[in-house]
């Protein structure tokens, strides 16, 4: 009872990170990711991608099934 009671009383200071500070404090366990996308009937890992096609991609609108 004497550990709620200090927990209680105690005051509880709670910092907000941004998504900076966070992806930094994170920063050792983050990995690179590889993104695939179907193109002419099989799929293709966006990395490979010339500069247009490239940009081309990052334009592209995603669409959710409901």
């Amino acid at each position: 009872m004497n550990n709620i009671a200090k927990i209680k009383g105690a005051k509880m200071e709670i910092k907000e990170l941004n998504k900076k500070e966070i992806l930094e404090k994170l920063k050792e366990k983050r990995q690179k990711c590889m993104v695939y996308t179907r193109v002419m009937g099989y799929h293709r890992p966006v990395e490979s991608f010339n500069i247009g096609k490239k940009s081309e991609h990052k334009e592209r609108k995603h669409f959710k099934e409901c």
